[in-house]
């Protein structure tokens, strides 16, 4: 059952006062200009710093945002059926608690109100959570996070030109691989490392350091998954790109499809239930049936339109698919009784979604992590929430065993999370 719920944050670094207190100076009756601009940095200020109906506020009450979060309210009780099987899980609306914002000034080193901040002084926000490492070698935004099964090495891929190495013991970079070309994304499957850039994939193997070049994209690789034994690559032009094994001595991939459907590029792709499933600039999700025997039958099966602004993300949870979007929603999709995929639930988030990723904990609750425009990473453990907060905003996630798990920022740094509880990927 997916229930979006927000909590409060804890943790916050807030006065533990319970008095009610006055807003700037005695017998003050004018708001703040700067303050209303954002730019006021007195401390103390003989001016308002609040709107002039609500002069008072409650210490240690948390802030909470001004514009009310949306949800769907006609489908939340909806039962779906996947496939000639029902599902039996109803999608429930939440019930929303508003979070305190994060204190832009403090992230940037110059609030002047300190620990009487209304706003939240701290990066992360749950005591469930650890960091274990902080990885700061990359000079731009990383595309890519990969920890091959059995490895003790964790590779990175950043649109700085480089692939790097990383010895999941120290710490320590051990390799950098400059490829004079933005690495746009970058995962792994079995020895494999894929790797996404211009007109092409790199493809080296771990375990005999062996190289190769896969030709056929047309433009940067955006987005790269495998399913049933084939590589696919979504594309800067809206073509996906398709790979499986061959025998041949020159080479150990046979190119042997290019799906065509989206106008724009495509930037996420996932595998669940035997269909591919891409989003793309042009707000779509196009879905194909996958068949490992004809490839003739990598068709479009449905066009999905939902969102109105570029699907960022995807993800297949149980018999679901979570899709994500820079129209600050998330939308639960699942199959009906005719086959095709409708809308079961709409989540609103205040800025634009980034990304998404998915564990389960031992107890089968479900943890969805989902990246925003605002810098912060809303960690739900449905139906409760926390976040924590980065100076730039995440693009990537990878999840490891456990209970680790690693995320790439816009600046270049790459982390390590350690999740108290023991969890499991959300299966497709």
């Amino acid at each position: 059952m997916f229930v979006f719920s927000r909590a409060y944050i804890m943790d916050l670094k807030i006065a533990k006062r319970t008095e009610q207190i006055q807003i700037g100076g005695s017998g003050t009756t004018s708001t703040c200009v700067y303050w209303l601009a954002g730019r006021c940095n007195r401390n103390p200020c003989r001016f308002l710093h609040t709107s002039p109906h609500s002069a008072y506020y409650h210490a240690s009450t948390p802030c909470r945002h001004a514009r009310k979060p949306r949800s769907s309210s006609d489908n939340n009780s909806k039962t779906a059926r996947i496939g000639n099987s029902e599902c039996g899980k109803n999608i429930v609306k939440p019930s929303h608690k508003s979070s305190p914002n994060i204190c832009k000034y403090w992230t940037n080193g110059n609030c002047v109100y300190g620990d009487g901040c209304r706003n939240i002084h701290s990066w992360f926000s749950d005591d469930r959570l650890c960091t274990l490492a902080k990885l700061q070698e990359h000079k731009k935004v990383i595309t890519g996070i990969a920890l091959p099964v059995g490895s003790d090495k964790l590779y990175s891929g950043s649109t700085d030109g480089t692939v790097r190495t990383w010895d999941c013991h120290t710490g320590r970079c051990t390799n950098v691989i400059k490829l004079r070309a933005e690495v746009t994304s970058l995962i792994s499957e079995g020895p494999w490392i894929f790797v996404g850039l211009q007109n092409a994939v790199k493809a080296w193997n771990i375990q005999t350091s062996s190289e190769f070049t896969l030709d056929g994209p047309k433009g940067q690789v955006l987005a790269m998954i495998v399913g049933n034994d084939i590589l696919f690559a979504g594309t800067e032009d809206g073509v996906i790109v398709a790979w499986r094994g061959s025998s041949a001595a020159n080479s150990p991939f046979e190119l042997v499809a290019s799906l065509i459907g989206h106008s724009k590029a495509v930037v996420c792709l996932t595998v669940g239930r035997k269909m591919l499933y891409s989003g793309s600039m042009d707000k779509s999700i196009k879905a194909c049936l996958l068949s490992v025997w004809d490839m003739d039958s990598l068709q479009c099966k449905m066009t999905l339109n939902g969102h109105t602004d570029v699907v960022t993300s995807l993800i297949c949870w149980d018999h679901y698919l979570l899709s994500s979007s820079s129209d600050c929603t998330i939308k639960v999709w699942a199959a009906t009784e005719e086959g095709t995929l409708e809308v079961m639930y709409t989540h609103t988030e205040e800025n634009g979604v980034v990304a998404l990723s998915g564990m389960t904990d031992a107890e089968d609750n479900h943890i969805l992590f989902c990246s925003c425009k605002d810098n912060s990473v809303r960690l739900y453990e449905l139906p409760s929430e926390g976040s924590f907060i980065f100076k730039e905003e995440v693009g990537t996630f990878e999840l490891g065993p456990g209970g680790l798990f690693f995320t790439g920022d816009g600046t270049g740094l790459l982390t390590v999370w350690k999740w108290l509880d023991e969890l499991k990927v959300a299966s497709s």
